[in-house]
């Protein structure tokens, strides 16, 4: 049985997370008091509903209290966005996930009882400060305690070496979780360069040009690894 999600607020973020879930096989009620984003994302989710998600009783109506989770995107109407989740609340909604514009924000949707809060703009910004500092890296996941999950395109230093060569994890301290190597495919009769999950590397996994590399480790480690190879 495929998961049921609520999407209230369908600006770009919103939108975008409910073609995303249900491109991987959810049911989606996507829900906007603007006729427009509401029509233009009905032919991509199962329930596109035009609404003002501030009406408990609408809500009620359309079962937005039976879904697994609601991610709450409204964009420019905190007070909106606030009387929502209090609705959701009451509700008793199994998840609730809101968009919060800052740490003020944050702060009183958790004081009201939402756990879970977004900051798309925060997190925007983290990966182009990343990026400008180092290149390489094309996406992390910050972890506790000072640890990552960095995606890196591979260093000029490592490439046509393996994996046992480079010494990653005795002399890196890191771990490739692992590679996506590029590959050339026909598609509708025309080259085009793919990108494959190569699964869990060996020691003795050679890497290429163009390779993708999944690594864990401290940050500081990460960084000393890119900053000797690049």
């Amino acid at each position: 049985m495929s998961k049921r999600y609520a999407v209230i607020g369908l600006g770009q973020f919103g939108r975008a997370i409910a073609t995303v879930l249900a491109g991987k096989g959810a049911e989606v009620i996507a829900i906007d008091n603007n006729a427009a984003h509401i029509d233009s994302i009905k032919d991509d989710v199962a329930h596109a509903i035009t609404m003002d998600a501030t009406d408990k009783k609408a809500l009620m109506a359309h079962g937005v209290q039976d879904v697994d989770a609601v991610v709450l995107a409204i964009g420019k109407h905190f007070e909106a966005l606030l009387l929502c989740a209090t609705h959701l609340l009451e509700m008793n909604v199994n998840r609730i996930i809101a968009r919060s514009h800052g740490s003020h924000q944050k702060m009183i949707l958790e004081r009201i009882g939402v756990t879970e809060t977004l900051s798309p703009e925060d997190e925007v910004g983290k990966i182009v400060a990343e990026r400008l500092l180092n290149p390489n890296i094309l996406s992390y996941l910050e972890l506790p305690d000072d640890y990552e999950i960095v995606e890196i395109k591979a260093p000029k230093g490592i490439i046509n070496r393996s994996l046992e060569d480079i010494g990653l994890r005795d002399k890196y301290k890191l771990t490739v979780i692992t590679i996506k190597r590029e590959f050339q495919e026909m598609k509708d009769g025309k080259k085009v360069a793919e990108q494959h999950v190569l699964g869990v590397p060996s020691s003795k996994t050679t890497i290429t040009e163009n390779d993708t590399l999944m690594v864990f480790g401290l940050v500081k480690d990460i960084q000393r690894f890119t900053d000797i190879n690049c």
